[in-house]
């Protein structure tokens, strides 16, 4: 019998197991989700967004034990869990409200013809989600998903599982149908054959995944041969430009949150500080300075700021791409060791000099540690920010915004930032563009993703 074991990272010790399924217990989980996502497609929007609303007062109702779930599962700081939740309450409350309108019908006037365009539900969803956020993540995209009219089969990373299903409880507890959101137990050998096999699925309509480019890849890859929709958003290596006439001071303050959130482990997280020569020695002495302060530490300390990374082979490859690009040339400013003691801890680290064909600067690096790249100018800033195989988020720092926006349209993202750190909201599409996958969440593009927009036309 294969068990799925969650870990504390903060302390190295196991939390819980559980018992994976086997293919008869996910088959009965499907067929279910399936029959409760057929009915809940027949329910008005507005009742769908109604309990979606109940489901956003539910999330703040239970903060405190999401939160600690959160903490213990894969070691964010409190003060973070509790904002994910509150988020993801927020969230709820937007598609509550605007739900309905975003899907209503699009009235097209033609001569001779009545015509409409519908926004109607596409059926079973799989979402394969990632450990970085284990509530936001998966609310990003189930709210509205389920005001959309569709059910949802969530494979959440193995290392958050006791978050996947207290996710699931909530969602009953809320008024949703049972079964219409449905937590599956895979452990990690199984998952590229049952997400295959679910992908090939009659029953499942489309999928989609935040995740590694691997893991990108084959669910990309299965969904295009079953011809069915996917949304894929594979993290990013997101340039942070500063610029000659920036506030200095007010940008490496910044960007010591734009990197060490979460302790450096999210996709939209500046990863490649792209600084303009003139005030690269200030920006770097500030920068430095304000990385040195963080505390790091025990997640559950309410001024703890950076925790330990959510598993050892994480900190492993964050001290590999240090160590490799050190020995490519960049100059080690701070940090760069595994912090001694119980726990995943790895010191935030600052890296000078890096330039592309370093690991720092080519890779995704899911941890504290920051690249910093000095520009001659205004060009060369634009050539080394887009000069990276993602193209998630993009944050310009300019005394001038208009100039900054100037910069941003030459370079590809899926969002640009000006005099401000990147970041989700409800109002607005997420998604990236190049390696960093496809397709948008959030906002009506995000409502609309997984609906069928049926074409109705009624001649006179």
């Amino acid at each position: 019998m294969n068990t799925i074991q969650t870990t504390n990272p903060a302390t190295g010790r196991p939390i819980a197991s559980y018992e994976a399924w086997d293919a008869e217990r996910v088959e009965t989980a499907v067929r279910r989700a399936h029959t409760a996502g057929r009915a809940w497609a027949l329910v008005p929007v507005a009742e769908r967004a109604a309990l979606v609303g109940r489901l956003g007062q539910t999330l703040r109702a239970h903060a405190d034990h999401l939160a600690d779930l959160t903490v213990r599962e894969m070691g964010k700081p409190r003060t973070e869990a509790l904002g994910e939740v509150g988020k993801s309450a927020l969230t709820a409350d937007h598609y509550a409200e605007n739900g309905p309108r975003l899907l209503a019908d699009v009235r097209v006037p033609i001569n001779g013809a009545e015509a409409w365009v519908a926004y109607e539900p596409a059926g079973l969803v799989l979402a394969v989600m990632p450990w970085n956020f284990p509530v936001w993540q998966v609310m990003r995209f189930a709210l509205p998903s389920l005001v959309a009219g569709n059910g949802i089969l969530l494979k959440h990373a193995s290392n958050v599982t006791g978050s996947a299903l207290a996710l699931q409880e909530l969602c009953v507890r809320a008024g949703l149908p049972e079964h219409l959101v449905t937590a599956l137990l895979i452990a990690d050998m199984d998952v590229p054959d049952t997400t295959a096999r679910l992908i090939d699925d009659d029953r499942v309509a489309a999928v989609t995944l935040t995740g590694s480019n691997r893991a990108g890849a084959a669910v990309g890859s299965a969904a295009g041969r079953a011809a069915k929709k996917s949304v894929l958003e594979l993290g990013g290596s997101d340039a942070f430009v500063v610029l000659d006439d920036a506030d200095v001071e007010t940008a490496a303050a910044a960007a010591v949150r734009a990197r060490f959130t979460n302790s450096g482990q999210s996709c939209v997280c500046a990863k490649r500080f792209i600084v303009h020569q003139d005030v690269a020695d200030a920006f770097t002495a500030a920068f430095v300075q304000g990385v040195e302060a963080l505390r790091t530490g025990d997640p559950r300390n309410a001024d703890t700021q950076v925790g330990p990374l959510a598993r050892d082979d994480l900190r492993g490859a964050i001290e590999r791409q240090v160590e490799r690009s050190v020995a490519a040339g960049a100059r080690l400013l701070t940090g760069g060791k595994p912090l001694p003691g119980n726990g995943y801890f790895f010191q935030p680290t600052v890296l000078a000099d890096t330039t592309p064909g370093m690991a720092a600067f080519d890779e995704e690096t899911f941890g504290p540690l920051a690249a910093i790249a000095v520009a001659a100018d205004e060009d060369e800033a634009v050539y080394l920010a887009d000069a990276s195989g993602f193209g998630l988020g993009l944050s310009v720092w300019t005394g001038r915004p208009a100039r900054g926006v100037e910069v941003a349209r030459r370079i590809t993202s899926g969002a640009a930032f000006v005099n401000a750190v990147v970041a989700s909201d409800p109002r607005l599409p997420f998604g990236g563009t190049k390696r960093s996958g496809y397709g948008r969440e959030l906002a009506a593009a995000g409502l609309r993703e997984f609906t069928n927009t049926r074409t109705y036309w009624i001649g006179h």
